[in-house]
């Protein structure tokens, strides 16, 4: 098969036409492909001379926009410049007018110049004249007016000096009261009286037993060592502790608790607890102390001092803790002292130490103010502070102007409602008996007792009470309140005269 010639010619013969075939589909192919180059050249062609034609035109647009936009600001400019032209002209013909006008009134005042000598020369004359004829003296005329006009007016003028007088002291009150309402608003703190019991809460009804003790010898003990009166069997689950000593009252408490958690209730027990209670104490004393002297915030006092401030805690005043109390004013004489512009620190220590001596006054002879004196002078306090505390009860004079803040301070912490021990019937009876000494007086129509009682409101009768009487009405109740009531610090009587015209329009 392969020897033979015929299959050799036709393999051939299809070799070629293969080759012809193929080359004729690769020359359509390309000549395809070559058309569709041309078309996307000949489009993108087309679509370069209409972005050409646009932007062209879009040039145009923006050129004849921008030769607008010239030609309008060509013909503002125009304008600003004949306005600033006709300005300038203004301006020149004001410049003549005033150039005008001060040659006029340098004329004026040289005429009146003249005209003044010539005045003073015929009012010389005529003074000479006058007082030939009533052969009086110009001083002397000038003083017989003056004493006609002052007994004319005498009456006005006292009406005057009173009124300047009166708006004068309102202005100092109001101004004092202002600062004294603002510091009193920005401290607050809640007291709370003592009393002369604590109660010990017992878990168990059954202890009561082991604190009597045998025939009651532990009882007797604690009663002893501590100096206390306990009270077993009045109160259910409850121990009560009597004394008018809070320190007697706070170790025999400490002790219940001690041997309460210890279990073995005996009298040896009770002294070993007793001492223990009484160191704990004393280092609960110091801080308390430490803890006073920060809250107040203010530094370099000697640590003795710290310790009976400490003690202070445990000592009441008319039911006012008096560390509380010394606290309190402490802060409101600090606040006083920034606003009237006196040193904050001496006003805040001579607060806090007014009441040192309460610490000892019922082991020492002297006033508790004289006791602290001694106590802050014999550990080296500064002078300024004793000063500032030990005029607080006026027993010394007023010697700086913080002594006047803290007897201030004093006043306002122990006077207020709720500081001190007092029931709310007293309180309001004597709010009540206020108001009836005011309306005692003929010509009160109406009178009101507020803040808390540190003021008296009274309204009269316009026709029976005029402004002179007034002021005598003030003077006469605030007489009768301080003759009739007992009251702490002082009471402002403001009178209240009102005329009203009333009429009908028909």
């Amino acid at each position: 098969m392969f020897s033979d010639p015929i299959f050799w010619l036709s393999l051939a013969i299809a070799v070629v036409l293969g080759y012809y075939t193929r080359h004729l589909i690769v020359s359509k192919q390309v000549g395809s492909v070559e058309e569709k180059i041309k078309f996307k050249l000949e489009e993108a062609q087309t679509q370069a001379k209409g972005v050409v034609l646009e932007a062209k035109d879009r040039a145009a647009l923006l050129l004849e926009e921008v030769k607008k936009e010239e030609k309008e600001g060509k013909s503002q400019l125009l304008k600003f410049e004949e306005r600033l032209i006709k300005k300038e002209e203004s301006l020149e013909k004001q410049f003549a007018d005033i150039v005008s006008q001060k040659g006029f009134l340098e004329k004026g005042i040289s005429d009146l110049g003249a005209k003044k000598v010539e005045i003073e020369e015929l009012r010389k004359e005529i003074l000479v004249e006058l007082e030939k004829v009533a052969r009086l003296s110009v001083e002397d005329a000038k003083k017989q007016i003056l004493a006609r006009i002052k007994e004319d007016s005498g009456i006005e003028l006292a009406k005057a000096l009173q009124k300047l007088e009166k708006e004068r002291r309102e202005e100092i009150e109001k101004k004092s009261l202002d600062i004294i309402t603002s510091a009193i608003q920005r401290y607050s703190r809640s007291h709370v009286a003592d009393i002369t019991t604590s109660v010990f809460q017992l878990q168990d009804e059954e202890l009561k037993g082991k604190i009597i003790g045998r025939e009651g010898r532990n009882i007797r003990t604690l009663e002893r060592l501590t100096g206390v009166e306990f009270i077993i069997d009045e109160t259910p689950d409850a121990v009560v502790i009597s004394s008018f000593d809070p320190l007697r009252r706070e170790v025999a408490r400490l002790t219940l608790e001690k041997l309460v958690k210890d279990g073995r209730i005996q009298p040896a027990k009770i002294e070993e607890k007793v001492e223990e209670a009484k160191q704990e104490l004393n280092r609960r004393i110091e801080e308390i102390g430490e803890n006073a002297v920060l809250e107040v915030g203010v530094i370099g006092i000697p640590k003795e001092i710290i310790t009976l401030l400490g003690r202070l805690y445990f000592r009441s005043s008319f039911g006012q803790n008096v560390l509380i109390h010394s606290i309190e004013m402490a802060h409101i004489s600090g606040m006083i002292a920034s606003e009237l512009g006196v040193n904050v620190e001496i006003a805040k220590k001579g607060a806090l130490l007014h009441d040192l001596g309460k610490v000892i006054d019922h082991e020492v002879e002297g006033s508790h103010v004289e006791i602290g004196i001694k106590l802050l002078k014999k550990y080296g306090v500064d002078e300024k502070i004793i000063a500032a505390m030990q005029s607080h009860h006026e027993e010394y004079p007023f010697s700086s102007p913080e002594s006047y803040i803290v007897a201030a301070a004093d006043i306002l912490s122990a006077a207020r409602p709720g500081a001190r021990r007092g029931t709310v019937e007293n309180y309001i009876k004597r709010l009540q008996d206020l108001e009836k000494i005011a309306l005692s007086f003929e010509g009160v129509k109406n009178a009101y007792a507020v803040s808390a009682g540190r003021e008296i409101r009274v309204f009269v009768v316009p026709e029976k009470i005029d402004d002179f009487g007034a002021l005598q009405l003030a003077k006469n109740i605030a007489s009768k309140i301080e003759t009739d009531l007992n009251y702490p610090g002082e009471i402002k009587v403001n009178v209240i005269r009102e005329m009203r015209a009333v009429e009908v329009a028909r």
